[in-house]
């Protein structure tokens, strides 16, 4: 072992002793750079990345006026719910009362524009109350189980601040009105939809999972052992900390001798990816890199698992049968247009350019023509094909501006497509004349 990989090593333990130490911290605990190396004897510099990668982990959360504190860790399947710590962020606001329940997290929301009688019909434990100066009404959502957010910059009585400390649940005031709040609530519970719905490595591989490995000094007869035990043929090779340094398979070993080690025939600097990594991209990666198995690492480059190609086309196929939640920029986008057909059967697309298309001259934004464009072959593909595409590349020409209100439509062809590939060309009209065109080329993504 070499001095650097030595250093190496002893900085990779020092970083999992720190993760491993902040988990173990009680929910609310703060944390501080200076604090945790003095308490676990290291430099200031290796805390600081350690209580980063929490951060990126969701063990901890930086609060303003507070610090770094330890947080409960939210999982995917709760993604959508915003805690009220969040809403207080979100919505410039001061907390009046209730900070014992700043984690709990908000299943709804429900403005308060009634009278309070109605107003109790329609508050759950778990709801958030928008709501003006109203004390009364402060009250009774408080004893509803709810939260309360005063819109308006008012403040509300020391009764009600009393009842939020000893319920543990948040008055929150904002100097914004009803509008802007409830606004701001709703496109945050929006992008959490949307990010729930983007498949992760993390979701589809079991934890823990059984890797099977070799090591770089093992032998021919290992993989055949290895390879009669599990039925595979595919292994990663690690070194003595498990990190990764290449891929063996049956064809590397052709013509190999028994007692010749792997790592002469191993693939060196294998393509590997992260938990926190989409299906989506790992598909892409791996049809692009032409590999079948995929090592999964952690932030020290350690094998933690392994996806084959077919498990990430089988998550795939997952995906389109999922309800779709949360709409993108494309969605908005193509929301507007209509699939038809013309008379001699040829798929095309009619829709309104909206002035949310255009750009600071009135005309439709290049940006909105691509990603029209490259909507117009995904659709036309899926009309002959299953699957997804991933775009390689795209030639786009821009022939005419198009204006506000425009009637236009959208022609794709089909050049060709295989089992892996496609390559489709775009053409867009205005009132019969060409206005923009487009030659795209992408990967094809079968999961049947």
């Amino acid at each position: 072992m070499t001095g650097q990989e030595g250093n190496w090593q002893e900085a990779a333990t020092k970083h999992e002793q720190i993760l491993k130490y902040i988990e173990s911290l009680k929910i609310g605990s703060k944390i501080s750079v200076r604090k945790i190396a003095e308490k676990l004897g290291v430099s200031e510099g290796t805390a600081y990345r350690a209580i980063k990668e929490a951060d990126t982990l969701g063990l901890v959360a930086t609060k303003e006026r507070v610090g770094t504190v330890r947080v409960e860790k939210k999982l995917r399947d709760h993604m959508d719910r915003l805690t009220f710590a969040e809403v207080v962020n979100m919505v410039d606001g001061e907390l009046l009362g209730g900070r014992g329940g700043l984690e709990k997290t908000l299943h709804k929301f429900v403005i308060g524009a009634m009278q309070q009688d109605a107003m109790l019909r329609y508050i759950d434990p778990g709801s958030l109350l928008i709501v003006g100066n109203r004390a009364k009404a402060h009250m009774c959502a408080l004893e509803q189980g709810a939260g309360v957010l005063i819109t308006g910059g008012f403040g509300t009585s020391e009764e009600v601040k009393e009842l939020a400390d000893r319920l543990e649940l948040p008055i929150i005031s904002s100097s914004y009105d009803t509008f802007t709040v409830a606004s701001l609530i709703n496109r945050a519970i929006y992008d959490r939809l949307i990010k729930k719905k983007i498949l992760l490595i993390e979701d589809i591989v079991p934890s823990p999972m059984q890797v099977y490995v070799l090591k770089a000094h093992h032998t021919l007869r290992d993989w055949q052992r290895l390879h009669e035990e599990t039925g595979h043929s595919r292994f990663p090779v690690v070194d003595e900390w498990n990190r990764a340094i290449g891929m063996i398979t049956s064809k590397d070993l052709i013509g190999a001798e028994p007692g010749q080690t792997v790592d002469k025939f191993m693939t060196r600097n294998p393509v590997t990816a992260q938990p926190s990594t989409s299906v989506a991209a790992a598909a892409h990666m791996m049809v692009w890199e032409g590999i079948e198995l995929l090592p999964i690492v952690d932030a020290g480059r350690k094998v933690t698992a392994v996806i084959s190609r077919k498990d990430v086309l089988k998550a795939m196929q997952h995906i389109q049968r999922q309800p779709q939640h949360g709409e993108t920029f494309e969605d908005l986008i193509w929301s507007g247009f209509s699939e038809e057909r013309d008379r001699s059967g040829q798929i095309l697309f009619r829709g309104t350019i909206t002035p949310q298309m255009t750009n600071r001259l009135g005309t439709v934004s290049e940006g909105v023509l691509a990603v029209l464009m490259s909507q117009a072959a995904y659709h036309a593909v899926q009309d002959v094909k299953k699957g997804d595409l991933v775009l390689d590349n795209m030639s786009s020409y821009f022939v005419r501006p198009v204006q506000i209100d425009s009637q236009v439509e959208l022609r794709p062809r089909i050049i060709e497509v295989s089992r892996k590939f496609g390559k489709i060309d775009v053409e867009m009209y205005h009132a019969g004349v060409l206005v923009a065109k487009a030659m795209l080329t992408a990967q094809v993504f079968d999961p049947s």
